[in-house]
């Protein structure tokens, strides 16, 4: 069950509610339209400290999910440690698919 979060992701992504890049989420938390960030397991100390202080400072709800390589390929790209998810009603179904 857990791995269904994946295909919303996916699914999400493919309908663009979903921002890549970590300068882009940053624009995206504080421009409050990002509801619901996921990071990778295996992300980096600095991105990790930037991404989760602005999700602190703009009470943002973050999740630690599978690694980097796992979260990559649900979007078909390569190398991606952060996804925010932009659509309220993907970060609820991802929420309790994760929680």
């Amino acid at each position: 069950m857990k791995n269904n979060y994946l295909n919303i992701v996916g699914l999400a992504y493919r309908a663009r509610k979903c921002t890549l890049g970590e300068d882009a989420i940053v624009k995206d938390i504080q421009q409050k339209q990002a509801k619901l960030v996921l990071l990778a397991n295996d992300i980096g100390p600095q991105t990790y400290k930037k991404i989760t202080d602005k999700c602190h400072s703009y009470k943002v709800p973050f999740l630690i999910a599978d690694d980097r390589e796992t979260l990559s390929h649900a979007v078909g790209k390569s190398q991606r440690v952060a996804i925010a998810i932009l659509d309220a009603g993907f970060a609820a179904k991802i929420t309790t698919l994760l929680g």
